[in-house]
């Protein structure tokens, strides 16, 4: 995925929107609440047994009789942990959908990198346990097969999604399987120090058209059934979808997690300058 030429040129363009103030950290690029090694200054407060003697104020303490330290800004690293859906039901609309998951999830770990940052990419399928990557297998997920049938719902139920305490982490998903938005966004938050989830979605599953008699085939667990795909089964389709979206929306806004839905067939680099710039996901760099 390194030589996609979509992919160096969304790396090239933009850059993560990362949150300054994340919870914690160790030494890296970010600032952080607490205190550290930074060159920026942040206030003042009485020396206390222990503290560094390289950080008192002696002009202070000249003045005033009294022991002061000067205190500076944290810096962190992000950590930032990129899931992404590996399942078959991201394999529709001719694999478009495949395609740019692959597209984002390494365009964010390069991002990612590119700032001294540790990404991590966890792809959620079948296999046990899960194998995060790091960025140097980068390359790994172009041919990484997408063929799961478990859910995330059922991955967390199994603790089976290797996740760290105060990571930035990045969701992508078509969230077309079985799940409570509440539930799910509130356990994919859990420990974070900042949630990004993206809904990706071919054009048609977004806004479908009219097929009438077809035979419908369940991608991922291989049931069959006959439907006619009229107007009211897609009014019926669309109002589900809407309900799950606005669902996602409000469970989001409660853990303060940017949502945003992507149809893919616009292509990555469409989605970035546009829906992921616009929800703060991305900036220009």
């Amino acid at each position: 995925m390194r030589n996609d030429p979509e992919v160096r040129q969304v790396v090239n363009t933009y850059a993560l929107g990362l949150p300054r103030m994340p919870t914690a950290g160790r030494s890296g690029e970010l600032l952080g609440r607490g205190t550290g090694s930074s060159l920026e200054f942040q206030e003042y407060r009485e020396y206390l047994p222990g503290d560094d003697i390289r950080h008192v104020d002696w002009a202070a303490y000249a003045r005033s009789d009294a022991l002061m330290v000067r205190m500076y800004r944290e810096e962190i690293s992000p950590r930032t942990e990129i899931l992404f859906d590996a399942s078959r039901s991201m394999t529709t609309g001719e694999g478009v959908k495949a395609r740019v998951t692959r597209q984002l999830a390494a365009s964010f770990a390069q991002m990612c990198g590119r700032i001294g940052g540790r990404p991590t990419l966890i792809p959620l399928n079948d296999h046990r346990p899960i194998r995060p990557l790091g960025i140097e297998a980068l390359d790994q997920i172009e041919t990484m097969p997408f063929d799961g049938v478990t859910t995330l719902t059922e991955l967390l139920n199994e603790q089976a999604v290797p996740l760290k305490p105060q990571a930035v982490r990045i969701f992508v998903s078509d969230f077309l399987f079985p799940h409570d938005p509440g539930s799910l966004i509130r356990r994919l938050a859990a420990g974070a120090s900042a949630l990004w989830v993206i809904q990706l979605l071919t054009a048609w599953e977004a806004d479908p058209t009219e097929l009438g008699g077809r035979r419908l085939v369940d991608i991922e667990g291989g049931a069959e059934t006959d439907m006619l795909v009229n107007r009211q089964a897609i009014a019926g389709y669309t109002e589900r979808l809407s309900r799950l979206q606005t669902e996602l929306s409000r469970a989001c806004r409660r853990v303060h997690a940017p949502f945003v839905t992507l149809i893919a067939d616009r292509g990555v680099l469409n989605l970035c300058r546009e829906d992921l710039c616009a929800s703060g996901i991305l900036r220009i760099s």
